[in-house]
């Protein structure tokens, strides 16, 4: 359908809000939807429709089996369709709730049939630290999109940030160079666009650079690959204002039982870190590392790809091969470690030396991978094996 969609999202609701309203102002005529999750926990979602002048409709959405995010799925591609049917809207704003994660609207929206023309995660600088350290669970603050909803605020603020390639920045007083450096190193290929200032009535031009971020146009199926942990573009290394990113990777597995003895340390290391690793006890299987808040979340992402037969390699997607051509090792094939640590004030010496005392040893290397795989599962009951 040839209406444009844009979603604008983020848990730093303030920002979010200006960032909406700077598209309202930048491209004349165009119209927010937004489903209020916040009174789910009474049974309904209420939506509302709003253009600059104000609110153009407003009704309630049910939940779809307990579940808030499953109703805003249900409501918001038919919403969609009478804007688009009803003709005259240039850009269709889709401003989520507080938690509700870019990723899966982005894909609803396309399925649907419509064109996603961008996605923009709205953050206040002074907050990224702040929101990336807080384990809390969303349900203590409210936050919950569900009953079921076990998510952290900082595993949720962090996905809403490196799934979107524009940010748009709020100019908060508060925030200072070691502020701006983190999220520039946690999330390096964003393109960041201050939110600016300015009468909303008074539009500047559809040209401004919020409004060209909006329409510059979104691949959804290469945004799922970029967060996939096979091919995912991390971060490189990078150290100013006081702020890291330390880059490790090698081709040797880790002992399972002193990675695990070590997980509590290296989760804390860091404000954030993410990446891919291997364990000698399961040489077929790629796992994901995923750390934010001091809470670590370990799970399987398939296979390696040295793993599969010849064969197999046609299905796999181009991207997939290759990211792991570029991994690759004349013995080992695609199996690596590749974690990356962004933080302020991190220990770079003291990770690195605890990172390689988690690999196995000169001896533990040379017994083979039979020996290997005999080695104690300390991971199965966190991976649910």
């Amino acid at each position: 359908m040839s209406l444009p969609v844009v979603i604008v999202g983020g848990l730093h609701a303030d920002a979010r809000r200006a960032a909406v309203a700077r598209l309202l102002a930048d491209v004349p005529g165009s119209v927010v939807l937004h489903h209020d999750l916040a009174t789910a926990a009474a049974g309904t979602v209420v939506r509302t429709v709003r253009d600059a002048t104000g609110v153009r409709s407003a009704g309630e959405a049910p939940l779809v089996n307990d579940c808030a995010c499953c109703a805003l799925r249900e409501d918001l591609v038919p919403e969609l369709g009478r804007l688009a049917d009803a003709g005259g809207t240039p850009l269709a704003i889709v401003e989520l709730w507080d938690s509700v994660e870019p990723k899966a609207m982005a894909e609803v929206v396309t399925a649907g049939g419509f064109t996603v023309t961008g996605v923009i995660t709205a953050v206040d600088p002074a907050l990224v630290l702040p929101y990336l350290g807080n384990g809390d669970d969303l349900a203590e603050g409210g936050l919950a999109a569900a009953a079921t909803d076990q998510r952290t605020v900082a595993d949720t603020f962090a996905r809403q940030l490196e799934y979107a390639p524009v940010l748009a920045v709020a100019d908060s007083p508060e925030a200072d160079d070691e502020d701006r450096e983190l999220l520039a190193q946690l999330h390096p290929t964003a393109r960041r666009v201050p939110i600016g200032h300015g009468d909303p009535a008074g539009a500047s031009s559809p040209a401004s650079p919020l409004a060209e971020a909006a329409l510059a146009g979104f691949d959804v199926e290469a945004a799922a690959a970029a967060q996939h942990p096979a091919c995912a573009l991390l971060p490189a290394e990078a150290d100013a204002h006081g702020v890291t990113t330390f880059v490790w990777r090698r081709h040797r597995p880790f002992h399972p039982e002193r990675l695990y003895a070590a997980l509590e340390d290296l989760t804390c290391a860091a404000a954030r870190s993410r990446g891919r690793f291997w364990l000698a006890d399961k040489p077929d299987t790629l796992l994901h590392w995923d750390a934010a808040g001091g809470a670590l979340c370990v799970e399987s992402a398939g296979p390696w790809l040295a793993s599969l037969p010849d064969a197999a390699w046609e299905m796999v997607p181009p991207v997939r091969r290759a990211a792991a051509a570029l991994d690759w090792h004349p013995e080992h094939g695609d199996r690596c470690q590749h974690l990356v640590f962004t933080s302020p004030g991190l220990d770079r010496d003291g990770l690195a030396h605890l990172l390689e005392s988690c690999l196995l040893t000169d001896a533990e290397y040379a017994a083979g991978r039979d020996a290997w795989k005999r080695l104690p599962p300390a991971f199965d009951t966190l991976l649910e094996v």
